[in-house]
């Protein structure tokens, strides 16, 4: 069964784990450490975060140690793009105002620069 991203989001736990996985890969007995339950317990996050695609496992020896998975949080990421409010077109209007009048201003200080120095 697949897990979907938001789903493994909702729980506080595995959020907590994300959070301490930005750090650096870790062994799922240091993050049981971190926490106040058990490893088995740490192993299921770990494995719903696994199937979500936002951590993945990397063999070291006898050890696993999850990190995060670079674009892992991608299509969270997607949906909260959308609830951002458009740039309104009339603020792009100003910006170009503005540096036009920008522009200006410095072509008119280069070439009192150049008459001074003349």
């Amino acid at each position: 069964m697949e897990v979907d991203a938001f789903e493994a989001l909702a729980d506080p736990i595995r959020r907590r784990l994300l959070t301490r996985l930005r750090r650096g890969p870790a062994r799922v007995v240091d993050l049981a450490d971190e926490h106040s339950i058990s490893r088995p317990a740490i192993s299921k996050h770990l494995r719903l975060l696994s199937e979500a695609g936002l951590v993945d496992a990397v063999p070291s020896g006898r050890e696993r140690h999850y990190r995060l998975v670079e674009d892992g949080s991608a299509p969270v990421q997607r949906y909260l793009n959308t609830l951002r409010p458009p740039i309104p077109e009339h603020a792009l209007d100003g910006l170009d105002l503005e540096v036009r009048r920008t522009t200006r201003e410095r072509r008119t200080a280069d070439a009192d620069t150049e008459e001074n120095t003349a």
